[in-house]
């Protein structure tokens, strides 16, 4: 497995209402991680194309401008997730350095696209929550707008996982132990309708 380090970090300050999102997910954990209980690898909702919908929706794009439209998205979720995770790595994780599996970032981006797939506005109507689990709970570690002029009408939750050995040994002579981050290539994505009661729709991912 080829890992990636991110790039130099900032900070950021949480509100009371991520961290209430933090509880309801982790809530999520708890139910589906139970032995009576087992989840597939994709559960319900599994989108492979986008739906036609009234050419009147403002959402609407040809298809020769979608495939565009979706590859800038995608580039641009990507870069803003590594900035999030870049930006976390002293103020919330507290590390030094902080190891991702090699593209790990632009595969997830992919499974967003396809998560939002059905959604009529696609991932443009989106709100992208990140998160990263480890032996001390479930931090929110950024958010995403995809496009800030429209009002989201789904919330999407990354969450990425810390390797059980919170470190890589061949970096233990250069920094301390408590000072390097791996994430594992295994992740969760959960999809929740802001406007809807439906339960949330949980998928898991192993690069």
């Amino acid at each position: 497995m080829v890992y990636t380090a991110a790039l130099p970090f900032g900070h950021r300050v949480w509100s009371e209402e991520e961290n209430s999102l933090i509880e309801m997910i982790g809530k999520y954990f708890v139910q589906l991680t139970s032995p009576a209980r087992k989840l597939s690898s994709v559960r319900r909702g599994s989108v492979e194309s986008c739906d036609e919908t009234e050419s009147t929706s403002p959402c609407i794009t040809s298809d020769a401008d979608l495939e565009d439209e979706q590859r800038l998205l995608h580039q641009d979720v990507t870069q803003q997730m590594e900035r999030c995770l870049t930006e976390a790595k002293a103020s919330i994780l507290h590390c030094q350095v902080l190891l991702l599996p090699h593209h790990m970032t632009s595969r997830v981006g992919h499974h967003i696209l396809r998560a939002s797939a059905d959604e009529p506005c696609g991932l443009r109507g989106a709100c992208i929550k990140l998160y990263v689990e480890s032996k001390d709970g479930m931090k929110s570690v950024g958010s995403i707008f995809p496009d800030p002029t429209l009002t989201p009408t789904f919330e999407l939750s990354v969450v990425f996982r810390v390797d059980r050995n919170d470190s890589w040994p061949p970096l233990r002579h250069i920094f301390e132990t408590n000072k390097v981050l791996k994430l594992r290539a295994e992740y969760r994505l959960v999809k929740r309708k802001l406007y809807s009661s439906a339960s949330p729709v949980i998928h898991d991912f192993s690069l």
